[in-house]
């Protein structure tokens, strides 16, 4: 079975670690990273980058520690707040087919949309703060989150006998935030409940984020992520590698393809 995963979207005062976080320090610290994720989206520029997959697969119980099924090369565009891919190669050759023909484990950027959602009033998360953590040297508290799947934006889908299925779940994970910014260092989630119609028992992503450059200041972007499917017949991962940030402009000369 071959299947495809489509993910709908979906200031700090100083403080002890050792010391249990208060309802107010954590009520202060949601308010703080729910500001931060509604704004996300509609604070990144538009912009170019490279996605270099890297795909695996295997018989359930099969080691993980092995060579990938195939590499992407994908150019990602994100242009009023959208992404489109293009497929440029796979293995290191030249793509014959688009990125839309794909068959096996796919899935879009995390570039707020997740976020966004665990946040969203309508989406009704239940959310708390766990603990003081570091991130990469840095401040960070630790948020535990769920969706249900009545709130949730969050579908998943297979192709079974040709047929797209496609169930909404709930969901859910942790999410660890800067605490000096309130914004997003990690992202982990999996989904609950998946229908027995989709075939699969396990679906998860996690996303680390970092400071990029595009065309000359920094935003918080993806830098690696993750998904991981499991089903009866197989299991499938997904390491994505995001690269070479730069500004898109719509009226420029830029087009898809690999930067020089």
């Amino acid at each position: 079975m071959r299947s495809a995963v489509a993910v709908a979207l979906l200031a700090w005062t100083s403080l002890a670690w050792a010391q249990p976080p208060s309802d107010a320090d954590a009520a202060a610290l949601i308010g703080r990273a729910r500001a931060k994720a509604l704004a996300y989206s509609e604070s990144l520029p538009d912009f170019v980058a490279t996605e270099i997959v890297r795909r695996y697969g295997g018989m359930p119980g099969t080691s993980f520690r092995r060579p990938p099924t195939d590499s992407l090369t994908i150019q990602l565009r994100y242009f009023q707040h959208k992404e489109e891919h293009k497929l440029i190669q796979v293995n290191g050759e030249p793509a014959r087919d688009s990125f839309e023909d794909l068959d096996g484990l796919i899935g879009s950027g995390e570039f707020g949309g997740t976020i966004s959602a665990i946040f969203q009033p309508d989406s009704q998360t239940g959310i708390h703060l766990q603990k003081w953590i570091t991130v990469r040297q840095r401040p960070a508290a630790r948020l535990a989150f769920q969706v249900d799947a009545a709130h949730s934006r969050y579908s998943l889908s297979s192709k079974i006998g040709g047929r797209l299925v496609t169930a909404r779940v709930g969901y859910r994970g942790i999410l660890e935030i800067d605490a000096e910014t309130g914004e997003v260092l990690h992202l982990e989630y999996t989904a609950d409940q998946i229908p027995t119609e989709l075939r699969f028992s396990q679906a998860s992503t996690s996303v680390d984020y970092s400071l990029a450059d595009v065309g000359g200041r920094q935003y918080l972007l993806p830098a690696h992520s993750q998904m991981e499917l499991h089903s009866p017949e197989e299991w499938e991962r997904n390491a994505i590698e995001f690269r070479d940030y730069r500004k898109f402009a719509a009226d420029s000369s830029i087009e898809f393809g690999i930067p020089k």
